[in-house]
């Protein structure tokens, strides 16, 4: 299994390293002049050519690659032209919200989502499994920019949340900073959380279903073990690998950066940073967050792999079987 984690981390290495390289070409390469956006269009020619050569604009492109990558190395993605502070600084601190964000919502997902699952693949036929099934499909179908504003219209309407934000901003320090910080995670979790609840219940209860049907899970009925025993000793872990996967996954998906809703709910992480620099054509910011989403969604990537060679030994095994023919 170790030579099967480190392939796949080599993998996700190559992976970050061609889609940063990607988006730094991409926001090279976008039409416009990123020196007039940024100094506005009554500015001198000598002005303009000072911001080109100050931000590298005017080497070649394959030389403006050639160094960020020398800097992305060394954790230095330059200077931000929009908030004036190093990249690598503002994209830690967003990163840090949005895995506060991530984390929170997946808990819940999971929280949510299996028991779920657990009652629809083990009484299929009860009222409970048909109304579970029905409100997962439901909120596996609500797209999350609809439930964001849902969640926040009630937010408003109600009061019972604040409606965006990831604080109060009046100054709060300490454990008063803590609570109110527990107060406005909700709403974006919820609106994250839901659909990724959704999703896992009907992964888990099909595969536990699947897992009942198993010969050995009968074998084990036909010895007198007990029905909880049977599923979670037996079935349990052999339906758990689609959960591990899609699991893993989307906890990358959801560190690198969920846009619409830190957008619609005013989560200050790294989708709404993200966003900002778009906006404004803050290149360096563009493609340290680029970096930094791609570097987040492979280390999803990879507690995936680890969580599915963990849940079927049979995945390490296989792997060093083939490389060991092709040897």
């Amino acid at each position: 299994m170790t030579r099967y984690l480190l392939r796949r981390l080599a993998g996700t290495c190559l992976l970050v390293l061609a889609v940063s390289s990607a988006a730094f070409v991409v926001t090279r390469l976008a039409p416009g002049d990123v020196a007039q956006t940024t100094l506005g269009f009554g500015a001198s020619p000598a002005a303009l050519e000072h911001a080109r050569h100050v931000a590298h604009l005017d080497r070649p492109l394959i030389s403006q690659w050639a160094e960020w990558i020398a800097g992305a190395a060394r954790l230095d993605f330059g200077i931000s032209t929009l908030y004036q502070r190093p990249v690598s600084s503002l994209v830690g601190e967003r990163a840090m919200n949005t895995a506060l964000l991530a984390s929170a919502s997946l808990l819940l997902a999971l929280a949510l989502g299996l028991p779920a699952a657990f009652v629809t693949a083990t009484r299929p036929l009860s009222i409970a499994a048909h109304g579970l099934r029905a409100l997962a499909l439901l909120l596996v179908s609500v797209p999350p920019f609809i439930g964001s504003l849902g969640l926040v219209l009630l937010a408003v309407r109600t009061g019972w949340l604040p409606a965006g934000g990831m604080t109060s901003g009046n100054g709060l320090t300490g454990a008063s900073l803590v609570l109110d910080v527990l107060r406005h995670l909700p709403l974006p979790m919820l609106a994250l959380a839901l659909p990724l609840a959704g999703t896992f219940e009907r992964l888990q209860s099909q595969a536990l279903a699947a897992a009942l049907a198993e010969p050995f899970v009968h074998a084990a009925r036909a010895r007198g073990l007990p029905e909880s025993v049977v599923v979670r000793r037996h079935a349990w872990r052999l339906a758990v690998k689609p959960v591990a996967g899609v699991g893993g996954l989307a906890f990358g998906a959801l560190l690198s950066g969920s846009f619409v809703v830190e957008l619609v709910t005013a989560w200050p992480g790294l989708g709404r940073l993200t966003y900002d620099a778009l906006m404004h054509r803050d290149l360096p910011l563009v493609a340290g967050c680029a970096a930094a989403g791609t570097g987040l969604l492979a280390v999803g990537l990879f507690i995936a792999d680890a969580l599915i060679a963990w849940s079927d030994p049979r995945v390490g095994r296989d792997d060093a079987r083939v490389t060991g023919v092709a040897a």
